[in-house]
């Protein structure tokens, strides 16, 4: 029995095309438009010039369009790599969320988020590991959907990891946080600083300062 599912206004983008080699969708990766409005985001991810789309875009207030379907290509997360694997854009479903990167997303939003993300990931088999951020397969080039998105109530409902509470290891080194970090999926090619930040935005977005043990527990 399928999840109940969003309203969803269909609002097809040009912006999109054949998954290559033959994938499927194996991620989730969420966004935030960084942009005034639900609507100039919108015309942005449907607009043949600016060469992007997600498939989906989730309004602050949760109303949900449909741009992309899931079966295709769309163009949202660009350059970068998860578990070793580049073309993203051929083994994921993108998902926008109406948010400037410097406030929360609200409680209609996160619903609506939820509800459809219960959906993709029961129709194409996705697990929690499967959802990711735009940073975290693109760190250093890309944060969102950046520290006020609350990845603890997806994990307490399944829809994506949390922050678990691993043993650290004996190697606190930069090579050993580098070696837990790729085991957990971060393979893209960055410096320990950006890699650092990155997994930090994930897992803990209040820390700074140099690398620490509390780092590696999310990656246990």
């Amino acid at each position: 029995m399928l999840p109940d599912q969003p309203d969803t206004i269909w609002h097809p983008s040009p912006n999109f095309g054949p998954r290559r080699d033959g994938l499927m969708p194996s991620l989730i990766v969420l966004h935030y438009t960084a942009m005034e409005s639900a609507q100039a985001a919108l015309e942005r991810l449907c607009d043949p010039a600016a060469e992007v789309s997600a498939h989906y875009l989730i309004g602050a207030e949760g109303t949900v369009w449909q741009m992309v379907a899931e079966d295709s290509r769309a163009w949202h997360a660009g350059a970068g790599e998860w578990k070793g694997q580049a073309d993203i854009n051929s083994r994921s479903i993108g998902i926008e969320l109406d948010n400037r990167g410097c406030h929360p997303f609200g409680a209609a939003q996160m619903a609506a988020l939820e509800v459809l993300m219960r959906g993709i990931m029961q129709r194409w088999n996705i697990p929690a590991a499967g959802v990711i951020g735009h940073s975290c397969m693109a760190p250093g080039r890309k944060s969102d959907p950046g520290p006020h998105f609350d990845w603890g109530r997806l994990a307490r409902q399944n829809l994506a990891l949390g922050t678990g509470h691993g043993s650290v290891p004996q190697d606190v080194s930069a090579f050993g946080f580098r070696k837990a970090a790729s085991s957990a999926g971060f393979t893209a090619p960055v410096d320990d600083a950006t890699l650092l930040s990155a997994v930090r935005l994930r897992f803990r977005p209040w820390a700074s300062g140099p690398l620490e043990p509390a780092d590696f527990s999310p990656l246990g």
